[in-house]
Parts: C-alpha cells; structure tokens; sequence
C-alpha cells in the first residue's frame, strides 16, 4: 500500500493510492502515470454534459470514492464505500468506533457538520445569514429604502384636487 500522493488527494483520489499494491516511493514512474491518467480521466468526464450512461455511471463512481463515507449506505456498493472509508479513517488517524456511544458521538459529530461549498460561503456573506437584524437595524433600513419614498409628491395632490373637481362638475 502506497500513501496517497498530494495530487491524488487534491483529485479526490486518495482511495486509488491506499489500493495500490506498488511501494510506498515518491516519484516513481508508475506514481506518475498514474495521476496523469486520473487527471486527464477526470478531465474527460468532466467536459459537458454526460453523453451516455456510462458516463453517467463513471462520473456517480468519481462521486463516490472521492467522499465515500457519504455512500456507505448505497445498496450495490455500500460495503466497498465502508472499506474505502475505513482506509482513509485509518490513513486520517481515525480509529474505528469501538462502543454504542462513540458510533452514536460520531454520528452527532457528522450530523452537525456543514457541507462546505464555496460558493456557497461566499453567497452567503449576508451579516445577517445566521442573526437576524435587530429592531434597530431593521428601522435603520426601512429609513433607508423608505427614505425617497416619505417625501410628499404634489403630482399627486394635483391629482387628487383634479379628480375632485371633475366629481363636482358631475354633480352640477
């Protein structure tokens, strides 16, 4: 088993590393090969949309192994999922959940985790995402929005006292 190369990570592909049966050499011919041909894999899948369901299949796959504790629960490759997951764990440091109560600390832990997305984080810059403005800071920008809108349109007077008198010439 080889330790995942940097690259590989980056990809997503640190599963592909910790399978592999070749010695644990940074540099080797063979750890070169092969994140230039996952790269331009990648790259492929990757471009438009997907033509076939093969491609369908392979970029679900990429999905997949790039974040398998999220697919232990796929019912074909669920068990796979678990090992994989299990091997990263390992590689993290992360020992396996030994009692009732660990299992269900780590399930809290996963539970209260956010996704991140950077676009996402970076929508979502709003000061007020997670807190609501105060009275005061809804006040002050209600006088902000409202502010042109409160001063006194005499168009609309004109209007007004124009409409009164058409409905006194009618009555006369």
């Amino acid at each position: 088993m080889a330790l995942p190369r940097r690259a590989m990570e980056q990809m997503g592909f640190a599963i592909c590393c910790l399978m592999c049966d070749a010695e644990d050499i940074v540099g080797t011919e063979r750890c070169r090969n092969c994140i230039n041909n996952h790269a331009k894999s990648r790259e492929r899948l990757n471009l438009g949309p997907p033509k076939t369901k093969a491609d369908r299949l392979a970029r679900e796959f990429i999905t997949m192994i790039t974040q398998p504790s999220k697919y232990i629960d796929d019912s074909e490759h669920g068990e796979s999922m678990i090992y994989y997951a299990s091997l990263i764990d390992k590689h993290n440091g992360i020992s396996p959940a030994k009692t009732a109560e660990e299992i269900e600390r780590r399930f809290k832990e996963l539970k209260s985790k956010k996704d991140k997305s950077i676009i996402r984080d970076i929508a979502n810059q709003n000061k007020w995402n997670d807190n609501p403005p105060d009275f005061f800071e809804r006040e002050e920008l209600l006088q902000l929005i409202t502010n042109d809108m409160t001063k006194e349109d005499t168009k609309w007077d004109e209007l007004l006292s124009d409409v009164g008198k058409l409905l006194k010439e009618e009555d006369n």
